[in-house]
């Protein structure tokens, strides 16, 4: 039987036959004397054979086999049309016999109309509302249309270049939704969220339009956030049942968040500050009364022994800071902290104490001077290196056991730095690697082996540039 529209009503059951176990025939259609032991199976494993080219052209071309398989990819639970053109996705819907459909995969390779990508989203809930959604299409010049609601939806990945969504007419939303996808689209995040009642995952991949992401639901568990090649103002977060927060993108210097997930767990910071607008502005780290360490990349992440900071430093003649690193950022307890300076030949004590007592928990301290062609000494007068100023100071690192320095140099205020580390953290390994220009007898050298030779109970290694370990005893 046939509904009014031309298209069968049988549900999820293919043609007659279904189920049915037929004995091997001779192939119709085909060369002639062979069986066909393929085409002999029921219907609903002929079906399964179809899903499995996740193809609707090739599904659609298996008809040249026999007359057997003609118009079984009408029945598939699962299409996919990905490089086919729009006119044939159009008509597509028309053909299928199934009325709801599990899963749903459009991939249209031209530029579409606002009418066109409207249509086709509108097709795709109405008639077949699948139970998983996969859309990638886009448009040449930017158009907005209004997103229809999928009442059986729970999965959606839409990946809509230069559209601007709107959400549905009032009253629409997705009751089942649990995952939520979206690529290369502008869209007002709140409000699609609100009409989400079910949603766990949530992912905004280079979603360029958006300046602030926000994010409030009662129930997403997992938040991705991707931004390569944007600059993102801020976030704005809360979600009491969070407990995955992936952000990688490029910000802007007066970032800000705002975190409110009391049960988040891992968090992957991957954030890279953009001064290409500005360069005159920076994200400033006060050391000794002065701007002149700037932020350029950050990363957060989870290891072993807990939270893993890392942080890339360089040394500016001037900035003008917008935003320090604390306003910017709410940090969860930092286990490991990773520094990458440079220095421009500047003493880095000050920054790097600075950075100790935000993160002061910490039981892992790496610290990576990057070997720079522009060297400048400090000068007697430079601020990096006054002589009243961080040397003596003592703060309380109650739980740094482990240091690493790569490309030591044995200058004066590295060995002061090894001092105060000896005095201020109970510490039990210390490895040291010497830059490559190196001597390993010179008069700094000697200094830090001096201070490995008074604390006998801290297992110290010092290494060349190339690895080969250091005899110092």
């Amino acid at each position: 039987m046939e509904s009014p529209s031309g298209r069968r009503r049988l549900g999820a059951q293919p043609p007659s036959g279904a189920g049915r176990n037929c004995r091997p025939r001779p192939c119709q259609g085909g060369d002639g004397g062979e069986v066909d032991r393929i085409s002999g199976l029921n219907d609903d494993l002929l079906i399964q054979v179809l899903v499995r080219l996740r193809c609707a052209g090739a599904a659609v071309r298996t008809g040249v086999l026999s007359r057997r398989w003609r118009g079984l990819w009408r029945y598939l639970p699962e299409h996919y049309f990905r490089g086919i053109a729009y006119d044939a996705v159009k008509a597509a819907p028309a053909q299928i016999a199934l009325p709801k459909l599990f899963l749903l995969d459009i991939d249209i390779p031209s530029s579409l109309s606002a009418e066109a990508a409207a249509s086709l989203l509108r097709t795709a809930a109405r008639y077949l509302d699948p139970v998983e959604l996969s859309i990638k299409l886009y448009s040449a010049n930017p158009i907005g249309i209004q997103m229809p609601s999928f009442a059986r939806a729970r999965s959606i990945r839409l990946n809509v270049n230069q559209l601007h969504l709107t959400p549905p007419a009032r009253g629409g939303e997705f009751p089942v939704l649990e995952r939520l996808s979206i690529t290369n689209c502008r869209f007002d995040a709140g409000a699609l969220i609100s009409r989400c009642p079910r949603l766990r995952v949530l992912e905004l991949i280079c979603c360029r339009a958006l300046d602030t992401i926000t994010v409030h639901s009662a129930t997403v568990e997992e938040l991705l956030v991707t931004g390569e090649g944007r600059r993102l103002r801020g976030v704005d977060i809360m979600a009491p049942l969070l407990k995955k927060f992936t952000l990688h993108s490029d910000v802007s210097v007066d970032f800000s968040m705002s975190l409110l997930a009391p049960t988040v767990e891992n968090l992957s910071w991957n954030c890279r500050f953009d001064y290409c607008l500005d360069p005159d502005k920076a994200v400033g780290i006060d050391a000794s009364g002065t701007w002149r360490w700037s932020l350029i990349h950050l990363k957060l992440g989870r290891e072993e022994r807990g939270f893993l900071l890392g942080l890339d430093i360089r040394r500016l003649p001037y900035i003008t800071p917008v935003r320090s690193l604390q306003e910017m950022f709410q940090f969860p307890d930092i286990s490991v902290l990773e520094l990458c300076l440079n220095t421009r030949g500047h003493a880095y004590g000050a920054v790097v104490l600075k950075l100790l007592r935000t993160c002061s928990a910490i039981q892992r301290l790496k610290l990576v001077d990057q070997l720079d062609t522009i060297s400048e000494a400090c000068l007697p007068s430079c601020p990096c290196d006054q002589s009243s100023d961080w040397r003596s100071l003592n703060i309380s690192l109650t739980g740094l056991e482990e240091v690493e320095i790569e490309n030591f140099r044995g200058s004066g205020h590295e060995v002061d730095f090894l001092k105060l580390l000896f005095r201020c953290a109970p510490l039990t390994k210390v490895i040291v690697k010497l830059a490559s220009n190196v001597v390993v007898r010179s008069r700094g050298c000697n200094e830090a082996y001096n201070i490995f030779k008074a604390n006998p109970a801290v297992e110290c290694h010092v290494y060349r540039k190339h690895g080969k370990e250091v005899i110092y005893s």
